[in-house]
């Protein structure tokens, strides 16, 4: 199965497994899927760090993309294609554009989004595969 962690999945994931649910676990440890951290993910986390809202313990934001690939994970670039469609997915109320980019995302590459925002499963009646 392709994953795709949405980006507090991707923290919780690195830095404090516990937090995940236990099927996104299983999923994470099952070594015959594949797990991929989005640019997107990368870049909300940049963003949020620079505006004070997301402080990182002993790492740099910069440093993220490297702990994504010890931890194992696929770096996912952000497609052209994908980002050109961007419109094309109902809004629905959800109004965070690197949520709504992730699940794009999800969507058009056939992976399961591992997430725990409950706003973003009324996503599922338009393709998506989500997972906690």
């Amino acid at each position: 199965m392709k994953l795709l962690l949405d980006s507090h999945a991707f923290l919780w994931a690195v830095m404090a497994p516990e937090k995940l649910g236990k099927k996104a676990r299983a999923a994470l440890n099952d070594p015959g899927n594949e797990a991929h951290v989005s640019a997107v993910t990368f870049w909300e986390l940049s963003l949020k760090h620079s505006l004070g809202k997301l402080i990182l313990e002993g790492i740099s934001p910069e440093n993220l993309p490297d702990v994504a690939e010890e931890a194992g994970f696929t770096l996912l670039p952000l497609e052209p294609s994908h980002a050109a469609e961007y419109h094309r997915l109902p809004k629905l109320g959800h109004k965070d554009p690197f949520d709504r980019m992730l699940v794009w995302q999800a969507i058009r590459s056939g992976s399961t989004l591992l997430s725990k925002d409950p706003d973003i499963k009324a996503y599922a009646e338009h393709g998506l595969k989500l997972m906690w």
